[in-house]
């Protein structure tokens, strides 16, 4: 009786698991091999996951557009994977899937950065059967990659424009939240008040909203029809309908400033590569 009571307590005694705490692994009730083999599966899926990366990241990476376009692609059923159409957003894939749109394999190019000096009269757009003149004209023999304008100047605004099939960095450009600093050297018909700059300062209401610039001063005090105005908005037209709104005509436009980029010693139509220290100020939003 005695040794079967024993043997009892020693069953219980197997049976409990260890507590958490007790010095040793806790493991349950399973044995030591399942735990060991459960933990070695999810080391292996973690490696798989952490080489994959999401769907729209993917079709950004390759130029073709940003990532909110790229889910606008997805949604509407143009992208495949390994032949399967894909319309659930947030969809991983590793490099060993094939991504195509409209059964066109995209694959990752060579990230391409160009600063170009928009001369007037060119439309910022890749294609407009509507004008024969647009700016990937003016750097059609810089590269063999396909890239694109970031943001817009229309036809007659001159001055700093950025091309790249960068398609995540041209999304963070253009987005209003990061906050990208555009400097205008603004020609009008006639000399800006001091009353009217500080209405630009203050702010005020146009048809699509309120707006005001960060700062603007005369470029030259003997010459008071000639301002440089500082502003983050992107809305159309923006800085011309300003100055319209109070009377004035802008005679000529010139972007001098753009997130850190500008057109010095860069001539009127020219291009050039950016430097890797200004494609790194972009990529760590350092511009100013």
């Amino acid at each position: 009786m005695q040794k079967r009571n024993n043997s009892s307590k020693k069953n219980k005694s197997a049976s409990k698991p260890r507590k958490e705490g007790s010095g040793k692994p806790y493991l349950g009730n399973k044995p030591a091999k399942t735990i060991a083999s459960t933990i070695s599966k999810k080391r292996i899926e973690k490696t798989k996951d952490d080489n994959s990366v999401r769907l729209n990241k993917f079709i950004a990476s390759t130029g073709l557009c940003s990532r909110r376009e790229a889910d606008s692609y997805i949604e509407s059923g143009k992208i495949k994977v390994n032949g399967k159409i894909i319309t659930e957003l947030g969809t991983r894939i590793t490099n060993k899937d094939k991504v195509s749109l409209n059964n066109n394999i995209l694959t990752n190019e060579k990230k391409v950065y160009v600063l170009l000096n928009k001369p007037k009269g060119f439309v910022t757009s890749t294609k407009d059967p509507k004008h024969d003149k647009l700016v990937m004209q003016l750097v059609s023999k810089c590269c063999s990659e396909r890239i694109f304008p970031v943001g817009r100047l229309d036809m007659d605004t001159l001055g700093v424009l950025l091309l790249t099939n960068d398609g995540e960095l041209a999304q963070q450009l253009t987005h209003p939240k990061y906050n990208k600093k555009k400097i205008y050297h603004v020609f009008l018909d006639k000399n800006v008040t001091k009353n009217d700059i500080n209405k630009i300062v203050i702010g005020f209401e146009l048809e699509d909203g309120f707006i005001n610039a960060d700062g603007i001063s005369y470029v030259d005090n003997n010459d008071k029809s000639q301002v440089g105005i500082e502003i983050h908005s992107g809305k159309n037209r923006i800085v011309r309908r300003i100055f319209e709104h109070l009377g004035y005509k802008v005679k000529k436009l010139d972007r001098v400033h753009f997130a850190g980029l500008t057109k010095k010693g860069l001539p009127r139509g020219k291009w050039r590569f950016l430097t890797e220290k200004e494609i790194g100020m972009l990529k760590m939003r350092s511009y100013k």
